[in-house]
């Protein structure tokens, strides 16, 4: 081990930031011993002490800046959230010649091009494992690990609080409303769950995903994202009926005219192993032209395992400290010089399998009436689903499963469904994804 001594300011000591200072006091010894440096925790900046951290004599700030500004701090680590102040830390880091390692997924999917050409010019190195999938590696995997590949496109349950929500609704029934109550109760949801729901939590973790993938520049305003807050449960029941099982997927693929950038609802066949990955769990699946089909797996929040992503960063960063490693790994993988500004394919040109419902009067001719529809938009049906009526009931509910077809073929055939004067509903429309490779 080298008798150098890396210097570590930790701002924050929320649930991340207590997780990672009582693992790194934990784990002391063998994280020094990985690192080939001793690994030492020298500021603190946070506006309260933590019951859960004994601080000891560690000199703590309540003016976060102090950290940055502190000649002994070599990494300052990055854990109070929000974009604003935050980004303002880490810019102030930055500029004093601090290495930065951060959990914070909205400043790097917002502010990370910007604060990556700043760590460029002060010759210092931004780090964020712990931004995306909680304690998955996953920025390693795309960066270092799947180096030699083409990446075609990746997939992923990216948001543990939606996957809950749709884990309980398919497993017990339940309606979205009912469960989201109960994940705001259990703290998997905020009292505000926008972000989660709507899928824009997802849209920061994919962004990054993707440029890291694709050798592109962070483009987040360019995501589309598509909340679950309109699913039902039977959708839910006759998914699993179909074979299917429905998640709130972030998708990021390669076609040829650039590059798909997608978070939404999606019905994935039973028996792939992403369908499984069940409650507030992560994972991610990657298709490299080399590799093939990879599944990464696991936490994707919580103190500890967020923790675990963060001191992987900080020993890769002891190690080059320790070594006066002048040539880093770049933090999106790809030289500057070699980022391509791919273009983001517009949805209405996205082509997915689609599952949608509707509600039609139990007369003849509907059927004909929509397939003929359907037919008029190019549109190939691969399966329609007609349910029996309710006793007393007149208005039965219509299951179509459609072959690929572009999103503006299907809006412009959902639009004249719509108008059929036996068709008693707006229509539920979910795209389908084999994610078989």
């Amino acid at each position: 081990m080298s008798d150098k001594a890396v210097g570590i300011g930790l701002c924050g000591l929320g649930t991340v930031g207590s997780g990672t200072f009582n693992v790194l006091d934990r784990n002391a010894m063998e994280i020094s011993a990985r690192a080939q440096a001793s690994i030492r925790l020298v500021h603190v900046g946070a506006r309260r002490d933590n019951p859960q951290c004994e601080l000891g004599d560690l000199r703590v700030s309540r003016d976060i800046f102090e950290v940055a500004r502190d000649p002994q701090v070599d990494i300052l680590v990055e854990l109070i959230g929000g974009t604003t102040t935050a980004r303002e830390l880490v810019e102030e880091a930055i500029r004093n010649g601090k290495h930065v390692v951060t959990a914070n997924k909205a400043l790097i999917a917002e502010f990370g091009n910007e604060i990556f050409a700043l760590a460029e010019e002060h010759g210092v190195t931004v780090r964020y494992e712990a931004a995306v999938a909680g304690g998955i590696p996953i920025i390693k995997a795309l960066r270092e690990g799947l180096a030699g590949n083409r990446i075609e496109w990746l997939a992923g349950i990216i948001n543990g609080t939606g996957n809950f929500i749709l884990s309980e609704m398919r497993d017990k029934g339940r309606d979205f409303s009912d469960v989201l109550a109960e994940a705001q109760e259990l703290g998997y949801a905020e009292a505000d769950p926008t972000f989660d729901v709507e899928g824009i939590d997802a849209a920061h973790k994919l962004v990054i995903l993707a440029s890291l993938a694709f050798g592109m520049p962070l483009k987040f305003s360019s995501v589309y994202t598509e909340g679950i807050t309109r699913l039902t449960p039977q959708d839910v029941e006759y998914a699993e009926e179909l074979g299917y099982r429905i998640k709130h997927l972030g998708v990021a693929k390669q076609n040829g005219n650039g590059v798909e950038l997608r978070v939404h609802p999606t019905l994935i066949p039973e028996k792939r192993l992403l369908a499984n990955v069940n409650g507030v769990k992560n994972a991610v699946l990657v298709e490299g032209d080399a590799v093939g089909p990879t599944l990464y797996y696991g936490a994707g929040a919580g103190a500890e395992p967020t923790a675990s992503a963060v001191i992987a960063d900080l020993v890769d960063l002891a190690r080059d400290l320790a070594a006066d490693q002048q040539s880093r790994v770049p933090a999106l993988g790809f030289s500057t010089a070699s980022l391509r500004d791919l273009p983001v394919v517009a949805m209405e040109e996205v082509s997915t399998p689609w599952y949608l419902r509707m509600e039609a009067e139990d007369k003849p001719g509907v059927l004909s009436a929509v397939a003929s529809i359907f037919s008029e938009q190019g549109i190939s049906i691969e399966g329609l689903i007609q349910k029996a009526p309710d006793e007393g009931e007149t208005r039965v509910p219509l299951i179509v499963l459609t072959n690929s077809a572009p999103q503006g073929r299907v809006d412009k055939a959902v639009s004249a469904i719509e108008s059929l004067d036996n068709i008693t509903s707006d229509i539920a429309r979910i795209r389908v994804e084999a994610l078989d490779g």
